[in-house]
């Protein structure tokens, strides 16, 4: 277990913001993680769990213990004639991690290729892309209760999730509830991985993909080459220009409340789901209200997709986390105000 003390944190964010963590703590072994549970003093300070920084907007220097999760390490678990079981580490890296599956000849997660951060955050946000979420390849997961230093299991209905949305966003409000919001610590993550696959390919931007490459029955590594392609053509490295991804959800309203926008506005971009309600594009909302390129400070709204804000000021001057937060205010006011929608941030304000 390594305790360092005022650590940079700019490499350890993705949007690049310029912050410090009074002491970090580094886990990078169970041995590293039951020391942590066993010392009566670090286990019950305040504390911020970091993973890869991908999903956060660091408004200062942190001053609760951050704890780093670098645990690593890949395997198959288990195989019966439905589906292989393969286990990743909470610090291995989410995208190397479905290469790896890919390699091995397990597909099933080649629609989630190419998200930004580490494994054991999956679950927590609920990742999603491309016609696929996690909670549809989950089997289960490993964690620790920083409170009790007890080790539990749980599995997908126990994670409760939701539209980017799980148990460990939410704090228990009583002794029943099992919200573990601050108190899980996610140490490996287990999914299950058909072995009847089927190309999802449902996606505007895959069929269009597909279309190009003339390709009537794709490979998983088919798939995968095509999500990075799309991805890489929307969205802006984090490493050559800071960001968070998608930095709003996309709104569900009911069937009503969507016609109601559609008779204001025909050209609304919505899809139907299965009980009924529309989701809505947020990029479109944001692109619509004119936020596309518009900027405070050194945030800034991405020119090519407007669901992503920017730090348009490099390493060198980079955007500080309230600027961000301020831009990202302005932009729910305004979508507010014209559609009387409120925009839900993804990213976690530290």
């Amino acid at each position: 277990m390594i305790i360092e003390t005022n650590v940079p944190l700019q490499q350890h964010n993705s949007f690049g913001i310029a912050a410090r963590a009074e002491r970090l703590l580094r886990l990078r072994s169970m041995d590293d993680v039951q020391a942590l549970l066993g010392d009566p003093v670090l286990s019950r300070e305040p504390h911020f769990i970091l993973g890869g920084g991908s999903n956060i907007v660091i408004t200062g220097d942190i001053k609760r213990l951050v704890i780093k999760v670098e645990l690593k390490g890949c395997q198959l678990v288990s195989e019966d004639d439905k589906a292989w079981v393969v286990q990743a580490a909470a610090g291995e890296d989410w995208h190397e991690f479905v290469a790896w599956t890919l390699a091995q000849g397990w597909p099933g997660l080649e629609n989630l290729a190419l998200i930004p951060g580490m494994v054991g955050a999956s679950p927590v946000q609920n990742i999603g892309a491309y016609g696929v979420e996690l909670q549809d390849r989950f089997e289960s997961l490993d964690a620790v209760d920083l409170h009790t230093g007890q080790h539990f299991t749980l599995d997908a209905a126990q994670c409760a999730f939701g539209y980017r949305d799980s148990v460990f966003k939410h704090a228990a409000t009583d002794s029943r509830d099992l919200g573990l919001l601050g108190r899980a610590l996610i140490t490996q993550v287990r999914f299950r991985l058909p072995k009847k696959w089927k190309a999802e390919i449902s996606y505007a931007d895959l069929e269009k993909k597909q279309a190009q490459k003339g390709v009537a029955q794709p490979t998983a590594q088919q798939v995968f080459d095509w999500v990075c392609e799309i991805r890489r053509a929307k969205l802006p490295d984090p490493a050559v220009m800071g960001n968070a991804g998608s930095f709003f959800k996309n709104p569900t309203v009911t069937a009503d409340q969507c016609q109601d926008i559609i008779a204001r506005e025909p050209r609304l971009v919505h899809y139907q789901l299965a009980d009924g309600r529309f989701k809505l594009a947020a990029a479109w909302l944001i692109d619509a209200c004119g936020w596309r390129g518009k900027s405070v400070g050194n945030a800034a709204v991405y020119e090519k997709q407007a669901l992503v804000i920017v730090n348009k000021g490099g390493a060198d001057q980079p955007c500080t986390g309230g600027e961000v937060v301020t831009l990202a205010q302005a932009i729910q006011t305004s979508v507010y105000e014209r559609f009387g929608i409120r925009l839900e941030p993804e990213p976690v304000v530290v």
